[in-house]
């Protein structure tokens, strides 16, 4: 059985899908320039455990499975996010501080954007994962990416504190990056639910705009 989200006559080879190409590439040197430049190693490869996975699902499935450009560089953009918080660990990252005193904010908020980006940015991939891949009916389309992104994100949080205070206390403090919050998780998981769902209806406002 052979699943695409692109028909047989618009599947593009990796090497010819330059857009693509461009992002993993310049991904690549960022994600090792993190690496190099990164304050806590340990943390790096237990941040960066799941892009690992990620990357190599979309690399092994891409001749059957072609998302659009857009939807690339969304996910692009959401990984770029990701590794760029694993640099330095969230709660100690430059942007984020540079906000907090540009806001004259209470904490180092970058947790809180790349959660919210969680939901905003890869929303309109599942959308089409399941509109287009699946052939699932539309509101059923529209649903699921909030949906999942409420529950992964519920998930992510029992992955964080299962490895911060279970498989590796050592690195607790810095892996989870509440800075003291009690309340940091619930707040995480709401972040992504609400970016799934501005997600979603700004594609839908856009859409029925075009229509017109």
């Amino acid at each position: 059985m052979t699943f695409s989200i692109a028909t047989s006559k618009h599947r593009i080879p990796l090497l010819k899908n330059y857009l693509l190409l461009f992002c993993l590439s310049s991904f690549v040197i960022f994600w090792l320039s993190t690496l190099l430049g990164t304050t806590d190693l340990a943390n790096w490869f237990l941040e960066n455990t799941l892009v690992i996975i990620f990357l190599a699902v979309l690399i092994s499935t891409y001749k059957k499975l072609q998302f659009s450009d857009l939807s690339y560089l969304l996910m692009f953009i959401y990984l770029i996010m990701h590794v760029y918080g694993s640099k330095y660990t969230y709660a100690e990252n430059p942007l984020g501080f540079w906000l907090q005193d540009f806001f004259d904010a209470s904490r180092n908020h970058y947790d809180r954007i790349v959660h919210f980006s969680f939901g905003f940015l890869l929303a309109y991939p599942m959308r089409e994962l399941f509109l287009i891949g699946f052939k699932f009916k539309k509101w059923v389309s529209w649903l699921l990416p909030i949906e999942i992104t409420l529950s992964v994100s519920a998930f992510y949080e029992l992955i964080e504190w299962a490895v911060a205070d279970i498989f590796f206390k050592e690195q607790g403090a810095a892996y989870l990056g509440t800075q003291g919050d009690i309340w940091d998780a619930q707040k995480d998981i709401f972040l992504a639910f609400t970016g799934a769902i501005i997600a979603t209806t700004l594609v839908s406002i856009i859409k029925k705009i075009a229509k017109k």
